[in-house]
Protein backbone atom coordinates (compact mmCIF):
# COMPACT_ATOMS: atom_id res chain seq x y z
CA UNK A 1 0.00 0.00 0.00
CA UNK A 2 1.39 3.33 -0.59
CA UNK A 3 0.47 6.04 1.45
CA UNK A 4 0.71 10.00 1.93
CA UNK A 5 0.76 11.80 5.02
CA UNK A 6 -0.62 15.44 5.88
CA UNK A 7 -0.07 16.63 9.64
CA UNK A 8 -1.65 19.86 10.23
CA UNK A 9 -1.17 19.99 14.21
CA UNK A 10 2.19 21.25 16.33
CA UNK A 11 3.90 18.98 17.82
CA UNK A 12 2.94 19.74 21.26
CA UNK A 13 -0.42 21.41 20.93
CA UNK A 14 -2.20 17.50 20.18
CA UNK A 15 -1.80 14.39 19.97
CA UNK A 16 -2.52 13.68 16.12
CA UNK A 17 1.34 14.57 15.33
CA UNK A 18 2.88 11.74 17.60
CA UNK A 19 -0.25 9.63 15.99
CA UNK A 20 1.35 10.34 12.29
CA UNK A 21 4.55 9.39 13.23
CA UNK A 22 3.98 6.44 14.83
CA UNK A 23 1.46 5.16 11.78
CA UNK A 24 4.37 6.22 9.56
CA UNK A 25 6.67 4.15 11.39
CA UNK A 26 4.89 1.20 11.79
CA UNK A 27 3.63 1.04 8.07
CA UNK A 28 7.72 1.58 7.10
CA UNK A 29 7.90 -1.41 9.25
CA UNK A 30 5.17 -3.45 7.63
CA UNK A 31 6.82 -2.61 4.22
CA UNK A 32 4.19 -0.10 2.76
CA UNK A 33 5.53 2.44 1.20
CA UNK A 34 5.31 6.54 2.46
CA UNK A 35 5.35 8.53 -0.51
CA UNK A 36 5.24 11.61 1.37
CA UNK A 37 5.15 13.33 4.57
CA UNK A 38 3.45 16.95 4.20
CA UNK A 39 3.26 19.38 7.48
CA UNK A 40 0.96 21.84 6.67
CA UNK A 41 -0.64 24.71 8.93
CA UNK A 42 0.82 24.39 12.62
CA UNK A 43 2.22 21.32 11.49
CA UNK A 44 5.21 23.05 10.07
CA UNK A 45 6.58 23.10 13.93
CA UNK A 46 7.40 19.60 13.67
CA UNK A 47 10.51 21.02 11.66
CA UNK A 48 11.43 23.79 14.06
CA UNK A 49 15.15 22.31 14.77
CA UNK A 50 15.55 24.65 17.84
CA UNK A 51 12.59 23.11 19.64
CA UNK A 52 14.21 22.16 22.80
CA UNK A 53 11.62 19.30 24.68
CA UNK A 54 12.82 18.37 28.57
CA UNK A 55 14.47 15.53 29.24
CA UNK A 56 11.56 13.68 29.82
CA UNK A 57 9.91 14.43 27.01
CA UNK A 58 9.56 12.89 23.38
CA UNK A 59 11.41 15.25 20.94
CA UNK A 60 9.63 14.96 17.45
CA UNK A 61 11.38 16.44 15.80
CA UNK A 62 14.39 14.40 16.02
CA UNK A 63 11.76 11.28 15.91
CA UNK A 64 10.76 12.52 12.30
CA UNK A 65 14.29 14.06 10.80
CA UNK A 66 15.47 9.97 12.13
CA UNK A 67 12.61 8.34 10.63
CA UNK A 68 13.34 10.11 7.26
CA UNK A 69 17.37 9.02 7.49
CA UNK A 70 16.62 5.34 8.13
CA UNK A 71 13.68 5.17 5.81
CA UNK A 72 14.22 8.32 2.94
CA UNK A 73 11.59 9.18 3.28
CA UNK A 74 10.42 12.62 1.89
CA UNK A 75 9.49 15.26 4.59
CA UNK A 76 8.16 18.29 3.11
CA UNK A 77 6.97 21.65 4.84
CA UNK A 78 4.48 24.08 2.89
CA UNK A 79 6.68 27.26 2.09
CA UNK A 80 3.61 29.15 2.89
CA UNK A 81 2.31 27.61 6.18
CA UNK A 82 6.31 28.21 7.23
CA UNK A 83 6.56 31.45 6.44
CA UNK A 84 3.41 32.75 8.27
CA UNK A 85 5.32 31.26 11.41
CA UNK A 86 8.64 32.37 10.75
CA UNK A 87 10.16 29.28 9.87
CA UNK A 88 12.80 29.75 7.28
CA UNK A 89 15.96 28.00 5.34
CA UNK A 90 18.94 29.72 4.59
CA UNK A 91 18.19 30.59 1.72
CA UNK A 92 14.48 32.00 2.27
CA UNK A 93 16.24 34.08 5.15
CA UNK A 94 18.57 35.64 2.54
CA UNK A 95 15.89 36.60 0.34
CA UNK A 96 14.47 38.60 3.37
CA UNK A 97 17.47 39.95 4.79
CA UNK A 98 17.29 37.64 8.15
CA UNK A 99 20.05 35.25 9.50
CA UNK A 100 18.40 31.94 9.92
CA UNK A 101 17.70 28.44 9.31
CA UNK A 102 15.13 26.74 11.28
CA UNK A 103 14.13 23.30 9.33
CA UNK A 104 15.87 20.23 10.81
CA UNK A 105 17.93 17.42 9.34
CA UNK A 106 15.59 15.50 6.71
CA UNK A 107 12.90 18.25 6.60
CA UNK A 108 12.81 20.48 3.37
CA UNK A 109 10.70 23.15 2.26
CA UNK A 110 8.52 23.08 -0.98
CA UNK A 111 4.84 24.30 -2.01
CA UNK A 112 1.64 22.52 -2.65
CA UNK A 113 2.66 21.13 -6.02
CA UNK A 114 4.55 18.16 -3.62
CA UNK A 115 0.97 17.86 -1.82
CA UNK A 116 -1.17 17.60 -4.69
CA UNK A 117 0.97 15.39 -6.16
CA UNK A 118 1.81 13.10 -3.01
CA UNK A 119 -1.88 12.77 -3.24
CA UNK A 120 -2.22 11.60 -6.65
CA UNK A 121 0.74 8.95 -6.14
CA UNK A 122 -0.37 7.53 -3.30
CA UNK A 123 -3.29 4.63 -2.97
CA UNK A 124 -4.29 6.24 0.36
CA UNK A 125 -4.25 9.68 1.55
CA UNK A 126 -4.21 10.19 5.53
CA UNK A 127 -4.57 13.69 7.72
CA UNK A 128 -3.87 13.69 11.40
CA UNK A 129 -4.45 16.49 13.19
Amino acid sequence: MKFSIQVNASPYHAQSSLTAFKFVKKSLELGHEVIRVFFYHDGVFNAFKHATPLDDEINLTQLWSDLAKQYQIDLVICISAAQRRGLLTSDEANRQGKQDNDLADGFRISGLGQWVEAALLADRFIVFG
